[in-house]
This record gives C-alpha cells, sequence and structure tokens, in this order.
C-alpha cells in the first residue's frame, strides 16, 4: 500500500461507531431504494450501472468511489476528466439528472464507508487531480476522512450547481470550479476539522445529517 501524502488526524472511535450503527440500522431502507434506481437505470439507461471514481481519501491515499452512473459513457476520443458542468449536461438524462439533484447517485458509497473510506459526515473526496494541482489546501483539508455529507456539502451544493451550470468547456468549468468552489468548500471543511476532535461529535455529525436529507427532500 502506498505511503499517504499528507498526515492524518486521529478519528474518534464514536464516529467510526456511529457510522456503522447508522449504515447497519437503515440498510434495509437504503437496500430497498438502491435496488428501485438499480432496475429504473437498466431499463432507462442501460449497463453498467455502478460507475467507480478515483477520489483523495484521508492522508492522501486514492480509493475508488462507488457511485450509480448518471452521464452516458463517452468514446475513446472524449475527455472524461474534471467536474461536470455545463459542458457535460450533454451527457445527463432527465432521471440521472433528478439522482444527482437529490444525490441518490451517492447511495452506494455507503460501501465505502463500511469500509472504513469515508464517513457519513467529513469533507467531500476530492479528485486526484485537484489535490496534485492545490496540495497545500488538501494537505489540511485531507486530515480528516472524507464523507458522503458535510458542511461544505450542505452550503455549496447548490452554489456549485449554479456557477458551474452555465460553463459552457472543460476549461471554463475548471476554472471557475477551481476560482469560486475549492476554496469555499475548503474553509467549511477545515471547520468542521476543527469541531471533529471535541467532544460530541457524534451530535454534530447527527444534526448534519438530519439537514442533508431534509435538503433532500425538499
Amino acid at each position: 500500500m502506498p505511503k499517504p501524502l499528507f498526515p492524518s488526524d486521529p478519528f474518534p472511535l464514536s464516529k467510526r461507531l456511529f457510522d456503522l450503527a447508522l449504515v447497519l440500522i437503515t440498510a434495509p431502507l437504503t437496500l430497498a431504494i438502491g435496488a428501485v434506481i438499480c432496475v429504473l437505470l437498466l431499463v432507462r439507461e442501460g449497463r453498467p450501472i455502478f460507475y467507480r471514481a478515483h477520489r483523495s481519501g484521508q492522508g492522501g491515499r486514492v480509493f475508488k468511489a462507488l457511485k450509480f452512473r448518471t452521464m452516458r459513457e463517452l468514446s475513446d476520443d472524449e475527455d472524461n476528466s474534471g467536474v461536470s458542468g455545463g459542458d457535460k449536461t450533454f451527457r445527463i438524462s432527465r432521471f440521472s439528472g433528478f439522482l444527482r439533484r437529490t444525490r441518490l447517485d451517492e447511495l452506494p458509497q455507503l460501501v465505502n464507508v463500511l469500509k472504513g473510506d469515508m464517513s457519513l459526515v467529513g469533507p467531500r473526496p476530492p479528485d486526484p487531480a485537484y489535490v496534485d494541482r492545490f496540495p497545500d489546501i488538501y494537505a489540511t483539508v485531507l486530515r480528516s476522512r472524507p464523507g458522503l455529507t458535510g458542511l461544505a456539502t450542505l452550503h455549496m451544493h447548490r452554489f456549485e450547481d449554479r456557477v458551474l451550470r452555465g460553463c459552457t468547456t472543460a476549461a471554463e468549468t475548471d476554472a471557475v470550479y477551481c476560482r469560486r468552489c475549492i476554496p469555499r468548500k475548503a474553509r467549511l471543511d477545515l471547520m468542521y476539522r476543527e469541531r471533529i476532535q471535541r467532544p460530541g461529535v457524534v451530535c454534530y455529525d447527527s444534526l448534519i445529517i438530519a439537514r442533508s436529507v431534509r435538503s433532500v427532500l425538499k
């Protein structure tokens, strides 16, 4: 196993136990929802149903994050790098757009939580390419274990979607994301990092999860 690029903060045992307990308790519901999504994707979009994206985890260790596939596959001469902006809208169907807006496309990442690659709450795991380009930022952000949701996800998801939707080229999407999204998300992630080492982190995580669920339902 390659050595981590950055140092890592201790991961609280209470947080790990909370992750496992909540995933297992909600497993019947999440498995039922996931099964319905699998069938709909198979009928509407075809195979493959899942997409494995390389992401940087705690300490910079790269892992494969599991997601439902929401974009049509590209030919060999098309570029699949970078974040998703308006330049990739043509690859997203109406149903896939719904999965992305509600973040149900990330439901399979509960497998990553069980494996310990991710936590339920934490910074979103970045593409390794951005970690290489902004090591000063991610050297601190990735001291924490990434999560399915977090402060940056709550406060930046709609903003990020809005500012990137108007981009028409991959270069423009990349420039806007680097200038307007990465610094803002990093500030929120570092606010959470300060909170994670204090007592009561499980209660704080519960609040973030509840607000995330409420945001999806709205």
